[in-house]
This record gives C-alpha cells, structure tokens and sequence, in this order.
C-alpha cells in the first residue's frame, strides 16, 4: 500500500487523455493505495474544466460531465480530500521565501506542496504526484517523492 498526493496538474490528467493519464490512472487502479488531493485541488480542477470550456477545448456539456465525474469522485472515489489549515499558508509563505528567488514556483503550488508536506508529518506520503518541472523540483528539494508524469 501506498499514499501518494496529487497536485492539480496531475490530479487533472485523471479527467483528460492527455501526456501521463496512463501513470495516473495507474496509480489510482490501485485501491489498496490511498489517493490524497486537497480541498485547494478540487477548486483548482473545476478551473481547469472552466478554461477548457472558456477555450473551446471542452463543450458546456462536457465541463459539467467531467465537474460531476469530480465531485463523484470525491464523494466515494479515490481521491481522499485533506484541508487547508492555517499553518499549510504560512509554510507555503516559507517555501516562496526559501524556493522563490532561485525557482519559479507560483503561490498555489507551494500551497499544495504545504498540505503535503503537513500530511507527512502525520502519516507516510510515498509520493508526490505532480505533472509541473519546477514544483517536482521543489518537492524533491523538501524530501518528497517525486512522481512527475511529463516525464515518460
């Protein structure tokens, strides 16, 4: 059994065939692991439908197909949703001051690598799951196991 924790840009590879939905899936098949997305990743992914939709990637039918698929996953599929806290901004406010002047790392990221690195302190994170170079390197750089499905 492993925990594995998804960034949004992995996380989003579960709901469109594109580079890495194989790994992913993959990863999720297995139902033994524990699946970790947090409540930010949720909110971020029905952004990501809604770009798709606004850019014409997507139809309206097809944002609202794969925000039901989401939420239904939520509900009993794999993904185990883990809060924000408090302390998850002010550890990503370190990891912007400790990683943000050598590596190009937005606030929503470091906020994601923040709960994971929260959630290793209390159970075992086999992996982080991340499908953006930079934010890889910097969970590499913070101790975690790195999983990034651009690279084949």
């Amino acid at each position: 059994m492993a925990n594995h924790f998804y960034d949004t840009s992995a996380a989003a590879k579960h709901y469109r065939a594109e580079l890495g939905t194989a790994t992913i899936d993959g990863l999720l098949a297995d139902s033994a692991s524990r699946h970790y997305l947090s409540t930010l990743g949720v909110l971020e992914l029905h952004s990501v439908f809604a770009r798709l939709a606004r850019m014409g990637q997507i139809t309206p039918v097809e944002f609202h197909r794969l925000r039901s698929r989401l939420l239904a996953d939520v509900a009993s599929g794999p993904w185990q949703i883990v809060q924000l806290t408090q302390a998850d901004y002010q550890q990503a406010q370190q990891l912007l001051v400790q990683h943000g002047p050598a590596r190009s790392v937005r606030t929503l990221d470091v906020l994601q690598l923040a709960v994971a690195l929260a959630l290793r302190a209390v159970t075992p994170v086999d992996d982080f799951v991340c499908a953006d170079a930079n934010l890889c390197l910097v969970a590499a750089a913070e101790g975690l196991s790195v999983i990034n499905l651009e690279v084949p």
